[in-house]
């Protein structure tokens, strides 16, 4: 399988999401985050209008880091789900994104990045 190396997994710590540029656009176009436990990998792209979610890097929860917030018009999402369920896109999900470890890395399959990129 040909993946890309995003971080470490420990590097995750519980509540805080870390952003990463895998396609090397010069922006973070996908995030991971670590919620009760559990890892989970969303696509940096509100529902509501396709935009980036964090207002700086690193920036995409709220600040008790129960919800990731989209803080262009202030939408919320369940860490689990990636669900809406606050603000102009609810009901909608953010788009999760497949993710595997190996020797403690957090690895994307480049063909979960072939799904936007084509």
């Amino acid at each position: 399988m040909v993946a890309l190396r995003l971080c470490r997994l420990d590097a995750l710590l519980e509540g805080r999401a870390l952003g990463f540029d895998p396609l090397h656009e010069g922006r973070d176009s996908v995030f991971a985050l670590r919620h009760r436990q559990t890892v989970r990998v969303y696509r940096n792209s509100c529902p509501h209008l396709a935009v980036p979610l964090e207002y700086r890097k690193d920036r995409f929860l709220s600040a008790d880091g129960q919800r990731i917030i989209c803080y262009a018009h202030g939408a919320q999402f369940l860490p689990d789900s990636g669900e809406c369920v606050h603000g102009p896109c609810r009901g909608q999900s953010l788009t999760a994104l497949a993710w595997v470890e190996e020797d403690g890395w957090l690895l994307l399959p480049k063909a979960q990045l072939a799904l936007w990129q084509a």
